[in-house]
């Protein structure tokens, strides 16, 4: 989630002057028109979850992929309106809420942020409407199917334990459909330009968020940890031969064009970790830090934190600071794999003693971190909760193919130049 605000920063700061548009038709999908000014706004998003500057060229050439996008989105929304399937503006205002809070962006500052970009909010408000509608009506279409039984939990834990000793793999992917074999050329065309960007360094999670058509997307593309078993045959023959960190070229499936990122492999069974529970405060500078000349605002920042550290014996003392200094960031991170972490930072905290508070220094200001728990885990236990997850998200991703091939069949769908 992490990689996915990040990147959201990016894409606001990425973009073009705002000028004057001559808006346009550029589809009609079920007599609802779809402007030129929708696919500008569009494309400048996801060239900025690219890391790419939207020129006039970029945007020209990533139009056609970005009207199918948002033909895709409105027949979502058609749908969700027409079985009276409520979004509310809440449930958008949360989310953008929870993006916000993430960012360490005041309410209200991220559609100002977009704005100045020129980049109209209403882009991404559009885009987590039928993101959270399409997922209501999902559960919804599955029924009884949405409840996943201890029977069908214990066969697959007992499937995981006799598999024990044998390859999972931690993957994310994008997925784009491909319904007519017209559309198979510029498909893998944008199949390419996405993999020459995750390539180049870009984080693939908002990459999925805007363009993969599985229900992976609302999680940045995250499958977790599969078996090869769970995965298309021609998927998985090429995951078993991938180093970790590595891109799939375009597979193609049955349904389209799949691109996966390798995030780990292990052994079923065997994944021993330490786990942290930490408490943090963050103090951020109010400038770009150069360590060798800090600015009196930056070097008041530090003693702040070296106070706190010093008067911080507790977890719950550390929340309670983070709230007296106004941090933005979250106070509880969530658990940390401490082998997850670079090698300086992870001797640094196996080193700390639990409940003693420690400075760590960043470019954009200083976190105060204390941890209240180590603990030794296996990860690779069979856990309940993951394979219930795992078999409500394949059962969706179904039933979301199924209908999405269904409503495109059933639709009258006019693309204009």
């Amino acid at each position: 989630m992490r990689q996915i605000l990040a990147a959201l920063v990016c894409l606001l700061l990425a973009t073009l002057p705002v000028r004057a548009q001559d808006v346009r038709v550029a589809a009609v999908v079920n007599g609802q028109a779809i402007t030129t000014a929708d696919v500008d706004n569009r494309a400048r998003l996801i060239l900025g979850s690219f890391g790419q500057a939207p020129t006039a060229d970029a945007i020209a050439r990533l139009k056609p992929q970005v009207v199918r996008t948002l033909i895709d989105e409105r027949l979502r929304l058609q749908e969700v309106q027409r079985r009276r399937i409520l979004v509310s503006d809440r449930e958008v205002a949360e989310q953008i809420g929870r993006i916000e809070q993430r960012l360490g962006v005041p309410p209200g500052g991220l559609a100002r942020q977009m704005r100045t970009a020129g980049i109209d909010p209403r882009t991404l408000y559009d885009q987590l409407r039928a993101q959270i509608g399409w997922v209501k009506l999902i559960r919804q279409q599955l029924g009884t199917q949405a409840e996943i039984t201890q029977a069908e939990i214990d066969e697959q834990v007992r499937a995981q334990e006799a598999a024990a000793g044998t390859p999972e793999y931690q993957l994310a992917e994008i997925l784009l459909p491909i319904d007519d074999p017209a559309q198979e050329a510029e498909v893998n065309r944008t199949a390419q330009q996405i993999i020459d960007r995750l390539r180049a360094g870009a984080p693939i999670a908002p990459i999925a968020v805007q363009f993969s058509a599985g229900v992976s997307a609302q999680e940045g593309g995250d499958l977790g940890w599969v078996r090869p078993e769970q995965l298309d045959h021609e998927v998985a023959a090429v995951v078993a031969q991938m180093p970790v960190g590595a891109i799939t070229n375009p597979i193609r499936t049955i349904g389209g064009i799949a691109i996966i990122q390798k995030r780990g492999q292990r052994e079923i069974g065997r994944d021993p970790a330490t786990m942290l529970e930490v408490r943090q405060a963050f103090l951020p500078f109010d400038s770009a830090v150069d360590p060798a000349n800090l600015t009196p605002a930056q070097r008041a920042v530090i003693e702040q934190a070296n106070r706190i550290a010093a008067s911080v014996r507790s977890c719950p003392a550390m929340e309670e600071a983070a709230r007296a200094a106004r941090s933005p960031r979250p106070t509880n991170p969530g658990d940390i794999r401490l082998e997850s972490l670079p090698p300086q930072l992870r001797a640094r905290l196996a080193a700390l003693p639990v409940n003693q508070a420690t400075v760590i220094g960043a470019t954009d200001g200083v976190a105060v971190l204390i941890i209240c728990e180590k603990r030794s885990e296996n990860l690779g236990a069979p856990s309940r909760e993951a394979v219930a997850s795992a078999l409500l998200r394949d059962r969706s991703d179904l039933l979301s193919r199924q209908l999405m091939r269904d409503l495109r069949r059933r639709a009258q769908i006019e693309i204009r130049s």
